[in-house]
């Protein structure tokens, strides 16, 4: 049985949302809304919040959770989970759940989970949903294509595939940046050097493809709603008040 750590890393700094993790949705810090609802999955054994700032680090120890301080240099997200694997060396599996993800589904973290039980030699794993139409052209809406397996082909931020065919039945999906990685791989990962087309797309999980690792990506009609703006904020904000989520 794999050992699973769910980590949420929790970066203070925002450009377009100072403070974000402490940002206040319904009566609670964003990130107790993440953290509470990661702890609801069945199969991480425990749940950690990784952050680089000690405001953090202390509201999450306020509401009773799990929290490590990382470094505040760290230039993406995977280096900090990195962090954290070096320091948990009896984990198997790290599954990284966003900071900004505070209407996260558990049942998409433990579908992750079991990914890893059913094929033993999967090394890293994410998520897709079918995505509406409107976003087809918008470059912050992150499109994916799979093989006949599940495995990915590319992830781009134009829209994947080209619908040369107008008659084809052509199904656009969306990715979702939560991610699962055995603990080794994880470390591997974060070592390598940055490649091309992750330049290009400003996209870090195209170093794995570039590099010649395989992900796998599930489908799931779990919709994200990541909060990045102060309108995301609101939106949420809405949603939980209301109870609708």
């Amino acid at each position: 049985m794999n050992k699973i750590l769910c980590v949420i890393p929790a970066r203070f700094a925002s450009t377009r949302l100072p403070g974000k993790p402490l940002a206040d949705i319904a009566g609670k810090p964003m990130i107790q809304h993440v953290y509470e609802r990661a702890s609801q999955a069945q199969t991480p054994q425990a749940v950690l919040v990784a952050t680089d700032h000690p405001k953090v680090f202390d509201a999450v120890r306020a509401f009773g959770g799990q929290a490590m301080l990382t470094s505040p240099d760290h230039p993406t997200g995977t280096d900090r989970l990195a962090e954290v694997a070096r320091s948990y060396t009896d984990v198997d599996v790290i599954i990284n759940v966003q900071g900004d993800e505070p209407l996260i589904a558990p049942e998409v973290i433990d579908r992750l989970g079991r990914a890893f039980a059913e094929e033993p030699g999967l090394v890293m794993a994410t998520l897709m949903t079918e995505m509406e139409e409107e976003e087809y052209y918008t470059p912050s809406a992150v499109k994916v294509v799979t093989d006949l397996k599940g495995y990915a082909l590319y992830f781009s931020r134009s829209l994947l595939p080209y619908p040369r065919n107008p008659h084809s039945e052509m199904r656009v999906y969306k990715h979702i940046g939560i991610y699962a990685y055995r603990r080794d791989f994880l470390l591997h990962y974060a070592s390598l050097a940055p490649t091309p087309l992750e330049r290009a797309e400003s996209l870090e999980q195209l170093r794995a493809l570039e590099h010649g690792y395989k992900i796998k990506v599930l489908a799931t009609d779990f919709k994200s709603i990541g909060v990045d703006t102060p309108e995301d904020l609101e939106k949420v904000n809405r949603l939980l008040k209301g109870g609708l989520a």
